[in-house]
């Protein structure tokens, strides 16, 4: 079993900075994928970005050079540097994280940390 503990969410004003943090527990080599999501209400959860065991990254139109995803292996833990914040990237932020658990290889979520962009 994989938990995760995020944190670093809460409130800024436009063009401000948040860094998101969450950490796997997990025994090495038992972290795959990582990745951030996030939701607003009514709306279905959206990747944000990800980045593999080594290091490719993915993101999606909206956060590209704005945001940067980085990992620390070595912790298992999972970062979310997000610059230039605009009031449509509040939202709920999700990790997810690919664990090795009992039942092999599956996915694994926390429990969401609020992002709130004033204007």
């Amino acid at each position: 079993q994989v938990q995760l503990v995020e944190s670093g969410g809460g409130l800024v004003q436009a063009g401000g900075s948040l860094r998101l943090s969450c950490a796997a527990s997990g025994r090495p080599g038992s972290i795959g994928t990582m990745g951030w999501y996030r939701q607003v209400p009514g709306k279905q959860r959206e990747l944000v970005a990800t980045i593999t065991t080594i290091s490719s990254t993915n993101y999606a139109d909206s956060v590209k050079d704005r945001f940067t995803i980085s990992r620390d292996n070595a912790k298992n833990t999972v970062y979310l540097q997000m610059n230039s914040l605009k009031p449509e990237d509040t939202a709920v932020y999700y990790c997810k994280v690919r664990g090795l658990g009992v039942l092999g290889w599956t996915d694994y979520w926390g429990q969401g940390t609020q992002v709130t962009v004033s204007s």
